[in-house]
């Protein structure tokens, strides 16, 4: 991994025209190389399969009344090479129960190895202590995994990077920041400027930036509590240019909100947002529908369901992507190489 200091950029300097051509791969008859899901985002994991060539390793997921889990594997899995597909999304403790659960189940089956393909990681904003007598939950989800007999983890735009080092086996770090600027790459963006909507985010704002050779700037925003955000005042200059808005997730969107009306008070011609993962909870899509927001791009790190699904909402698939890195995973080839 090259410095801190350049790393998000590397991965980030990548247009459509320099990435490796992800196009989907031939039908491989190789019965020790499966994809099974649970029931997170079962969409994304067939597009996976269908970029692989594969067909989705059959598996019964479902619950008993009292709400409690139950998984059956329902193929021959000994020897296998096996990646399971699950963001740990809403509702997270169901689905997190679930890839525990499929793990055990496979393990118990003795396949030779178990890797986790997330998506989007749950509790990943839980990475430390920042008040007294609290849990930090992404390092106990970690162990959990661990504990349950995983033996790799694929995750994608983890909410905080040091969350690697909550593992003791490897983890592949993916960054969605290719497909995004591909598609923004392709917009008639007029004198854009790339907005981070707080000062955690300024090094991914600043690689998109220098991709797409834009200008940066920067909300200063204090948070009050959880779910809760306050923009103070803008760090840079958007008067009369097109601002585009780059954060890891969008959950309640208060943060989006309260970055887009700063940005509107200063003068933006147009305002767009894009975040990797469309938590979209609670009042969240209200909050969209009533902003001066043109266009809001996520990907399909997290299902997006129909009512969701507003004309402002544009969806990007991260399929290829993932499997691209399963397969090289599989072949035990360069995983970074994807963004170099």
């Amino acid at each position: 991994m090259a410095t801190l200091a350049t790393a998000t950029e590397k991965k980030a300097q990548m247009s459509a025209d320099e990435k490796p051509e992800r196009k989907p791969q031939r039908g491989r008859v190789d019965d020790r190389f499966k994809i099974f899901c649970g029931t997170a985002n079962e969409p994304l994991c067939d597009e996976v399969c269908t970029f692989l060539g594969l067909t989705r390793g059959q598996a019964l997921v479902t619950r008993f009344s009292d709400g409690e889990a139950y998984v059956q594997i329902q193929e021959n899995v000994r020897g296998a090479d096996v990646f399971v597909v699950q963001p740990t999304c809403h509702s997270v403790d169901q689905h997190l129960m679930e890839l525990l659960l499929m793990i055990d189940a496979l393990k118990r089956a003795s396949a030779r190895r178990i890797t986790a393909v997330l998506p989007y990681y749950g509790y990943a904003r839980q990475d430390r202590k920042v008040q007294p007598r609290v849990p930090i939950t992404a390092k106990l989800v970690a162990d959990l995994l661990t504990a349950a007999g995983v033996d790799r983890v694929l995750a994608l735009d983890l909410h905080a990077g040091q969350i690697q080092g909550f593992f003791n086996i490897p983890v592949d770090h993916l960054f969605a920041a290719p497909v995004i600027i591909d598609y923004l790459g392709k917009k008639d963006l007029h004198d854009p400027v790339i907005v981070s909507p707080d000062a955690g985010g300024v090094e991914r704002a600043r690689a998109i930036a220098k991709r797409l050779k834009a200008s940066l700037a920067i909300i200063d925003k204090r948070r009050e509590g959880p779910n809760q955000a306050v923009a103070m005042h803008l760090i840079g200059d958007v008067h009369g240019q097109d601002a585009v808005v780059i954060d890891d997730m969008i959950d309640t969107a208060g943060t989006l909100v309260q970055a887009v009306e700063a940005l509107a008070r200063e003068g933006a011609r147009r305002i767009l947002a894009c975040g990797v993962h469309a938590v979209l909870s609670g009042p969240a899509i209200d909050r969209i529908k009533s902003s001066p927001l043109e266009e809001v791009v996520v990907t399909n790190s997290i299902a997006v369901s129909d009512a969701k699904r507003t004309g402002r909402l544009t969806v990007l698939t991260v399929a290829p992507l993932l499997g691209e890195a399963i397969r090289r995973i599989h072949d035990e080839e360069s995983v970074s190489t994807l963004f170099v």
